[in-house]
This record gives structure tokens, sequence and C-alpha cells, in this order.
């Protein structure tokens, strides 16, 4: 199976040669910054690193058309969902609420952490753990807020 920065790869071409400039941009856009969040970390691109760049990229256009939509910007709200759309079909699906929920509670238990003050040990466990690629920890950290007292 292809890694997501090689289908990514193939698919600026597809794009191109559809002559489908709004997808073909975005695609290259994400490359770009596949590369240099590379070059920065002096290291390969791997898996981790195209998917922790596909999530802030996201992240960012999600940030950019909230601040849009309060600004009344219709044309560029349009824009920035379009292109989150692009991008949303890289990100591997993240774990269901059960699934996260459990995993939440079982790491609580392993580091035996009981107040708030003790969230980053939650957390910091939550993303040496294997699924840590799947986990969106906006929303862990609103959960683990509400499981510790």
């Amino acid at each position: 199976m292809p890694s997501t920065y090689d289908t990514l790869r193939a698919d600026i071409i597809t794009a191109m040669k559809a002559r489908d400039t709004a997808t073909a941009t975005a695609l290259r856009t994400m490359d770009a910054a596949i590369q240099r969040a590379a070059m920065d970390a002096s290291k390969p691109i791997d898996e981790a690193l195209t998917v922790a760049t596909f999530r802030k990229a996201v992240k960012n256009l999600t940030d950019a058309r909230t601040e849009f939509e309060k600004g009344g910007r219709a044309d560029l709200v349009a824009a920035n969902t379009a292109e989150i759309a692009i991008l949303a079909k890289y990100l591997p699906t993240g774990l269901d609420a059960a699934k996260l929920e459990a995993l939440v509670a079982e790491v609580i238990a392993a580091t035996g952490a009981t107040t708030k003050k003790e969230m980053g040990k939650v957390i910091g466990a939550l993303k040496q753990r294997p699924e840590a690629g799947l986990i969106d920890f906006s929303a862990v950290s609103k959960l683990v807020q509400s499981k510790l007292a």
C-alpha cells in the first residue's frame, strides 16, 4: 500500500492532468509544507510527519474559516471549506468516541493521575501510544479534563 505522501504526489499529477487548479494548488501547497517540515526536522519524510503536517494544515484552515465567518467573507469561507475537504481525505480516520474514552481511562489508571495538575502526564503517555497518530489531542484534552477532578 502506498504511503500517504506517495498518494499525495500521484494525486498532484492526476489533478494537473485533469486541469483541476484548485485541487492541484491545495495538494502542491501540502507537498511543499511536508517537504519544509522534513527539512526543519532534519529527517526524511515518513508517514508520521506527513499525517502531522496534514493535521496541522487542516486545523489552520479550520481556524481561518472561523475567522472568515466572523468577518462575513463568504467567498473565503467557501474556498477554505473546499480546501479542507480536499485535504481531509488524506487523514486517517480517528478513533471513535468509545475507544478514545476507554483509552483515556486506561492511561489515567496506568499513570495514577487524579487531579488536573497531572493532565500533562496523561497526555504525554497518550502521545507514546501506538494509536497516537489517530488521536485528536484537542478533543482528548477536554476529555481528560472532564475525567480528572
